[in-house]
């Protein structure tokens, strides 16, 4: 056997979409391959919108967890990366909205009944809504990514979901690396404001400071 690839990753030279087919087979292996290319960028994401890291921890194995069971709907329409991190950004704008309510409700409940009420009801409700709401805010962000301008959308789409560099989107785009960050710096706060009006609540920005 030829030398050079890390027996403790076997899969680390395989390409991306051969992943993919092989994990929609039902290699374990494979796709437990994608979620480590994919682990720390999707942390990143999910703690730039919780700012709080056992959150971001959960959202993202759960996460894991909602990918592979809907793995059989990638259509290679993007990069899974990108798909992957949608899902994230998902999972993660969805417990902010559950943990608002829980805690409201916490809140709420110091009636003479309150003693008698399930612990568990504020949660069970919240999960029940995040399940009805889940589709809804992917379908948002879907929507609300496709009305952007076609100059700001992809540069977007390319450095904040598929975390291309300043450079490869310059020259993907055949532009100028100052034109990249100038079209993030309109892109980002564009789509944040679309989106805080689907989930009612401020949305942390996402992506990484422009260098």
């Amino acid at each position: 056997m030829s030398g050079g690839a890390d027996p403790q990753f076997p899969l680390a030279d395989v390409p991306e979409t051969e992943l993919v087919q092989r994990a929609q087979c039902g290699d374990e292996t494979a796709f437990a391959e994608l979620m480590r290319r994919n682990a720390s960028t999707s942390f990143r994401l999910a703690l730039s919108v919780l700012k709080d890291r056992q959150e971001a921890e959960d959202e993202v194995q759960n996460s894991f967890f909602k990918a592979w069971r809907r793995l059989g709907t990638f259509q290679f329409e993007s990069r899974f990366s990108t798909w992957f991190r949608t899902i994230v950004l998902n999972q993660s704008l969805m417990r902010l909205r559950v943990v608002k309510r829980v805690g409201m409700r916490s809140i709420d409940d110091t009636g003479a009944d309150s003693s008698d009420r399930p612990r568990e009801y504020a949660t069970d409700e919240a999960t029940a809504e995040q399940s009805l709401a889940d589709t809804e805010i992917v379908k948002h962000l879907r929507a609300e990514t496709q009305k952007l301008p076609p100059l700001l959308r992809d540069v977007l789409v390319m450095r904040d979901l598929e975390e291309r560099s300043i450079e490869e989107i310059a020259a993907a785009l055949d532009i100028t690396e100052s034109a990249v960050k100038s079209r993030l710096a309109r892109a980002r706060p564009m789509l944040r404001e679309r989106m805080e009006r689907h989930t009612k609540r401020p949305v942390s920005p996402a992506a990484r400071p422009v260098h």
